[in-house]
């Protein structure tokens, strides 16, 4: 999926919220490793579309309400480093949405570094953010649970979900 593809996604699900009994107000994206880089870059990209409008539905915003990004990558400017890609730094504003990060210190494809620095990004810029780093666990893990805390990630999510008002039963 490419950027241009999240931003119509949200306009879509957006114009049909009444159809399908969602809250319009109450739409995110969630990734995992490169699906992770998407939920930022979505996350920051949302005051213009990088395509032409196609119809009603892109007059929605595509700013997603909430973002949850677990172990996502490519976000520095030089592996290993704490400068955050100028694409992804540049953008970040207090507009940018509430966003659950979560990473494996000893995740080999050393997504620790991107984690981290999105993390300072947020925090710098007073966007809500919720930061879990673990010692152990690696990379891919998804869904599947392991012996590692990290998977238990869903509940976490879920209580956040509670804290920013996502989820009020």
């Amino acid at each position: 999926m490419h950027l241009e593809d999240a931003q119509r996604t949200i306009g879509l699900v957006r114009s049909h919220a009444a159809e399908w009994r969602i809250d319009p107000h109450k739409i995110g994206v969630m990734g995992f490793s490169a699906g992770g880089h998407l939920v930022t870059a979505v996350s920051v990209h949302f005051d213009k579309r990088l395509y032409t409008e196609v119809d009603a539905a892109d007059k929605q915003s595509c700013r997603p309400d909430f973002a949850v990004a677990l172990y996502p990558g490519h976000l520095s400017r030089k592996e290993g480093t704490l400068a955050l890609n100028p694409d992804i730094a540049s953008r970040i504003t207090a507009q940018t949405p509430p966003t659950f990060l979560l990473q494996n210190e000893n995740d080999d494809s050393d997504t620790i570094w991107d984690s981290v620095s999105y993390y300072a990004a947020l925090l710098k810029a007073h966007v809500p953010v919720e930061f879990h780093s673990y010692a152990e666990g690696g990379h891919a893990f998804g869904l599947r649970r392991t012996k590692y805390a990290a998977t238990e990630w869903p509940i976490l999510v879920e209580r956040w979900f509670h804290s920013i008002g996502v989820i009020t039963d």
